[in-house]
């Protein structure tokens, strides 16, 4: 366990979870060592967690001042960590009342700071009081639940002002999206973790000054992620969004389903939308209520140019093309629902990711931009470009199923062991719909205006050619050229490919 001193000479430890970009992580309680926070959800596999156990608790020493234990007076502990790391500047997360700290320390020290993730934060530091009316309402969202009214009752208690340990240990259903044996083993380690003498001081008087913390955050450059749970009674989402627009540039989200240890209640929920954040070649669009993570490539004053994945694939799957592309036109790449680091809410239909597409040409104001869409991807354009004939201004479809049914049809998938970078319920929803595909898709061929090139990938194709020529035939004006490489055309030649597009005008 990696120790240092801090800036009075106490001892302070941390611990290293995971390779890749620093993300220096500062845990909540107030007080609590930091082995609560786990991998986060499995952020370790993408990021190397710095777990700070701050002063007196895990594995830091105790302070000979307990003074010091107050929350203003460890934010150069922070500092003292990044200089520690030689890191010029840091992303940092806190979680619940540690957000007061990362407040702190990005008005004191705003150049230092790259990134900042505030999951389930609370929010004295910047002078937003609790909210106890909407917190209330949250709390009645979870009225069904068996613990329901005992932990309600406590709660009502401590919203008066009384808190004992008995009261707040009948609270923590609330916690969690699900009282399950994770959670309540999650919450039973809890006390011995937490240093109450230290968390007595945390917020004592004087710890916070909003009238100067708040016109600090307001001009902070940094860009912060505030993530919210659904169910959370510690922070309303609404409370949330209140705290994110006290910043200039600000990420809001909310993870449904989760209250306040979101990658307790949703791991890979938690883990997809804290990476897609973090990573700089990353950015995200909320579309109908769900967040889509997409890339972008080129000169943003050039045309647009929307590349749209296959079922299982992901944005990245587009990167030799993108960059090609990139000469010429302002490119971007988005991840379907249920695919890489955009939302999995769990259902997936071809008309769900039309409208994925529709709302994210809506949401990146592309409308007349160029589509190409591979497989599943290219029947959400085609499903698109029949309903709104003018949104897409040229449309390519590599693969895309023409959606007459298959036969054979295909048998119930059976889920792989392995770990997926997509959600799985996606293939089933998709083959059911491949094997009794609704007819408009084809009867509206006739009515899609953009001019169109539909690619074919040859006699090694799972997909019949003479289905492809025929869907282009009934496609007004629209080319068929043919590609020997199979289904995945761009990627086994993308030469070829990248020849066609160019034929085409593109």
């Amino acid at each position: 366990m990696p120790t240092f001193h801090t800036y009075d000479g106490t001892e302070l430890a941390y611990h290293l979870v995971g390779e890749g970009t620093p993300l220096i992580c500062l845990p909540g309680g107030a007080m609590r060592a930091s082995a609560y926070l786990g991998t986060l959800g499995g952020l370790a596999d993408r990021r190397q967690l710095v777990l700070l156990d701050l002063r007196g608790t895990g594995g830091s020493a105790a302070p000979d001042d307990p003074a010091t234990y107050r929350c203003d007076r460890q934010t150069e502990d922070v500092e003292a960590l990044r200089a520690h790391l030689g890191l010029d500047r840091v992303d940092l997360l806190a979680h619940s009342a540690a957000a007061e700290l990362a407040a702190l320390y990005a008005a004191r020290h705003p150049h230092r700071l790259r990134n900042l993730v505030l999951v389930t934060p609370t929010t004295q530091a910047a002078g937003l009081p609790a909210a106890v009316g909407d917190a209330r309402e949250v709390a009645a969202l979870r009225a069904s639940e068996p613990w329901y009214e005992n932990a309600l009752a406590a709660l009502e208690e401590i919203w008066a002002g009384r808190m004992t340990g008995e009261l707040r240990a009948r609270t923590r259903p609330f916690l969690y999206g699900r009282w399950d044996a994770a959670a309540q083993e999650h919450a039973a380690a809890s006390p011995a973790q937490i240093n109450a003498e230290a968390a007595a001081r945390y917020a004592g008087e004087g710890a916070f000054d909003p009238a100067e913390t708040v016109p600090a955050l307001r001009t902070l450059q940094a860009p912060v992620l505030v993530l919210a749970g659904e169910y959370d009674t510690v922070l309303t989402p609404d409370r949330a969004a209140e705290l994110a627009a006290l910043f200039p540039h600000a990420e809001f989200a909310v993870q449904r389903g989760a209250a306040h240890f979101p990658w307790i209640d949703g791991a890979g929920a938690f883990a997809r939308t804290v990476e897609a954040f973090l990573d700089p070649e990353v950015h995200s669009v909320r579309a109908g209520g769900t967040r889509l993570a997409y890339r972008v490539w080129g000169d943003p004053a050039a045309p647009p140019v929307v590349l749209v994945h296959g079922r299982c694939g992901n944005s990245g799957d587009w990167a030799v093309i993108a960059a090609r592309l990139a000469a010429t036109h302002r490119v971007y790449a988005f991840d379907f629902r249920g695919h890489g680091l955009s939302d999995w809410p769990g259902r997936y239909s071809f008309e769900l990711f039309r409208d994925d597409l529709h709302g994210f040409l809506e949401a990146r104001n592309l409308a007349g931009a160029t589509v190409v869409g591979h497989s599943m991807g290219g029947a959400a354009a085609c499903l698109l470009a029949e309903r709104h004939p003018g949104l897409i201004g040229r449309l390519v479809l590599e693969e895309a199923p023409p959606l007459v049914p298959l036969d054979p049809p295909r048998p119930v998938p059976q889920r792989p062991d392995e770990e997926l970078d997509f959600d799985w319920p996606l293939v089933p929803a998709i083959d059911a719909q491949l094997n009794e595909p609704d007819p408009a898709g084809r009867e509206l061929l006739g009515e899609i205006t953009a001019p169109t090139l539909v690619v074919g990938g040859g006699p090694r194709s799972q997909i019949a050619q003479e289905d492809l020529a025929r869907m282009a035939r009934a496609i007004p004006g629209a080319e068929f050229v043919t590609i020997d490489a199979g289904h995945l055309v761009h990627t086994e030649r993308p030469e070829e490919f990248l020849t066609a597009l160019r034929s085409f005008g593109i």
